[in-house]
């Protein structure tokens, strides 16, 4: 496999048509090699649009390129920014976001995971982004506020905890809902005690281990 013709296409192919237009993200993710993150097992499907597993048992997957790519956008990230991504996975997309941002901490709550995804981010020289073991839904309150929080996979709503942790000004970029329809939610603090929320786009994704799920009623 020529991996940097299947990089070009998957960027012009996938990423670009899914408006993914900022150039800034579009060229990072030519120069971070998405394949240094994928599960030995699953190296031929890198590029391929489509979820990704991470290892037997855990129920967690690698976001399809576009949703990544279109998350990051949404992000919109400085270079002085203090960033908390929920759900490292693979560690791709805290890779992503070390190259645009001051620091990001990562929360894997599967041990395993987390230690892979360290080894990734140390192995392909990223020494801005550190991966801890916690349960994500509860963020990590010691070390906020954040300028940004991403939420690397879906949850049936944001924990107000989370947003808790934000700065005034920062955002938190998150997939809520339920299949068949999720949305994509950027949640704004405009102030100490007021956010903003716009959902610009539907997205289903995997569910993020720890997180609440709504009570349903049956009769």
């Amino acid at each position: 496999m020529d991996l940097n013709q299947a990089r070009f296409n998957m960027i012009e192919q996938q990423i670009r048509p899914w408006e993914v237009l900022d150039t800034q993200v579009l060229s990072l993710l030519s120069v971070v090699r998405r394949e240094d993150f994928v599960p030995l097992a699953h190296k031929a499907l890198a590029f391929v649009d489509m979820e990704i597993p991470l290892g037997a048992g855990t129920g967690q997957a690698m976001l399809a390129p576009r949703v990544q790519a279109r998350l990051l956008q949404e992000l919109a990230l400085q270079k002085s920014d203090k960033v908390l991504e929920v759900g490292t996975g693979s560690g791709f997309m805290a890779a992503l976001m070390a190259h645009q941002a001051a620091s990001v901490l990562s929360l894997e709550i599967d041990a395993a995971l987390a230690a892979q995804a360290q080894a990734h981010l140390q192995r392909t020289g990223v020494s801005n982004a550190t991966v801890r073991v916690a349960d994500g839904s509860l963020g990590a309150a010691a070390d906020s506020p954040f300028d940004a929080i991403l939420l690397s996979g879906s949850v049936a709503q944001v924990p107000a905890a989370l947003l808790q942790q934000l700065k005034v000004g920062g955002k938190l970029v998150a997939i809520v809902g339920d299949e068949p329809m999720m949305r994509a939610t950027v949640v704004t603090r405009s102030s100490d005690s007021s956010f903003t929320t716009a959902e610009p786009w539907d997205c289903n994704a995997p569910r993020l281990c720890g997180f609440a799920e709504p009570s349903r009623f049956t009769f």
